[in-house]
């Protein structure tokens, strides 16, 4: 029964479930942690992956260090991803480990304005991604492509590795992932100038986010709307989801870049 929970907390339909059961394989432990950083619980979840990586080698220690470095780039702290996301390519064995390591390196260079080497890294990633039978692979490489096409002032390209973000998350059945698909959606209609198309996915979504207890998705979708406006929602009543959000991931042992 836990193995079931688990993995439907960390990538299917129940991203919310808490408390998680404890888990009794390494793979169980990584599921626990991405659940719990999913829902923003980041102390909950660097503990478990403390434990895989004191007592794992291989894939989960390398897909330990991918997890937490994506949890410090939520927060903010893309430059210390960046050496976490080193160890994780330095431990990576398989293509799962090794596209989840070069993304996500794509990702901390992008977020230190490294343009030009974040896409080199999505470049050499694609082969990885392709041969692994992981399809997580693909949605993430697509949220990359379409940030990096955001910061390069590429607005209707961005939107085209978005929606096949979107699409991709769809046949996933995870509800993470879909809603971080259409945060991202959101972003990229933004910034393509699309405005009242990125509020509706936007509403839509954080209404997603809330429901399925997805606080730092919460936040984003917050933080966005709070530049562009929702159409369901009052300019007070968005700021109060963003700043609840915020201060929930701090009690849960988030720290925020710059605070």
């Amino acid at each position: 029964m836990s193995t079931a929970k688990l993995a439907d907390a960390a990538f299917g339909a129940g991203p919310q479930c808490w408390p998680l059961p404890a888990a009794r394989t390494a793979d169980e432990l990584w599921w626990r942690a991405v659940a719990a950083g999913g829902q923003g619980r980041y102390a909950n979840a660097r503990t478990d992956l403390q434990i895989l990586i004191r007592h794992e080698g291989g894939r989960l220690a390398s897909l330990a260090h991918s997890t937490q470095a994506s949890f410090l780039r939520q927060l903010g702290w893309h430059q210390l991803a960046r050496e976490v996301d080193g160890r994780a390519w330095a431990l990576a064995v398989d293509a799962e480990s090794r596209a989840d390591a070069l993304i996500g390196l794509a990702a901390d260079a992008l977020g230190v304005g490294r343009f030009a080497a974040s896409d080199r890294l999505l470049q050499r990633a694609r082969p990885w991604v392709q041969t692994s039978d992981v399809p997580r692979l693909a949605v993430r490489l697509a949220w990359v492509c379409a940030e990096l096409a955001m910061v390069s002032g590429a607005g209707a390209e961005s939107v085209g590795h978005a929606e096949r973000g979107v699409e991709l998350a769809a046949t996933l059945g995870s509800a993470r992932h879909a809603v971080k698909s259409d945060v991202v959606h959101a972003a990229a209609l933004c910034s393509a100038g699309r405005y009242d198309e990125s509020r509706a996915v936007a509403d839509r979504a954080l209404g997603a986010a809330q429901t399925s207890g997805l606080v730092p998705l919460t936040w984003a979708l917050s933080c966005l709307l709070g530049d562009i406006g929702s159409a369901e929602h009052q300019t007070a009543e968005i700021a109060g989801f963003r700043d609840s959000a915020a201060a929930t991931v701090q009690t849960w042992g988030g720290v925020w870049a710059g605070r």
